[in-house]
């Protein structure tokens, strides 16, 4: 189940969990049934990259979490169900470190850069909505933000998190929030009112500091994983998408 408080978006009804919308501080389709048949095409060398994106004048650009690979499930939902979408396409990536089949995350300055690279070779004339799941989501933050000391990217037009990482499990002082007020654009939180990296009373107070307009959707009784979520997960970003300008 979903909740939610809306202002300049409207309400989402679909999702079953609850949907809100805040403005910042500085204001500043086709349906979920195609999602089975994009997901068969992972297996293609250019499904969700770069070099398989159609010509479509935006693109949303989603990273997994420190643990996953872009073919975590609900990167490939959301994959599906963007590109599904008129004028969207999906490319899912992964940060250098997997590529090279190590575990541990570089530091965010590396990811950033990573980040920035993909970026161009997505190319200015496309509008990229940058996101992805938990760190990934959190580093494609702190590029919209500026926060590796760059100019943020011009062509980024908004900003999706599943499952933020606002804090360590059990470490609420250990915050993750420096960079939210050099976020300009729209961002779409979409988190689970059980998520032990932060509940919604801590993500709806730091989520204040944001400078661009703030959505939540909050899916019931889910934890950081989100299981059993990714259609809602995927319907909620792509309504997003839908009313993003």
């Amino acid at each position: 189940m979903t909740r939610g408080t809306s202002l300049p978006l409207r309400r989402n009804r679909r999702a079953s969990g609850r949907h809100e919308q805040i403005s910042g501080r500085r204001s500043g389709s086709q349906g979920v049934g195609h999602f089975a048949a994009r997901s068969a095409t992972v297996g293609w060398p250019t499904a969700g990259t770069v070099a398989g994106l159609a010509q479509k004048p935006g693109v949303v650009l989603l990273y997994p979490g420190a643990g996953a690979s872009r073919d975590q499930t609900t990167l490939v939902t959301i994959d599906a169900a963007v590109t599904a979408l008129k004028g969207w396409s999906g490319v899912r990536a992964d940060f250098p470190y997997r590529k090279e089949g190590r575990r541990s995350p570089d530091r965010p300055p590396v990811l950033m850069n990573a980040i920035r690279e993909e970026l161009v070779a997505i190319g200015t004339r496309k509008r990229v909505v940058v996101g992805g799941r938990s760190m990934g989501g959190r580093i494609c933050s702190m590029v919209a933000a500026g926060a590796d000391d760059l100019e943020p990217p011009k062509q980024v037009a908004g900003v999706v998190t599943v499952a933020y990482p606002l804090h360590p499990p059990g470490r609420p002082d250990r915050l993750r929030v420096e960079h939210m007020p050099g976020v300009t654009v729209p961002w779409l939180f979409v988190q689970g009112t059980r998520d032990p990296f932060g509940t919604p009373d801590e993500l709806t107070e730091w989520t204040k500091t944001v400078t661009g307009p703030v959505t939540h959707h909050w899916i019931e009784n889910r934890g950081h994983d989100l299981k059993g979520s990714d259609i809602e997960v995927s319907r909620v970003i792509t309504d997003w998408l839908g009313q993003l300008r």
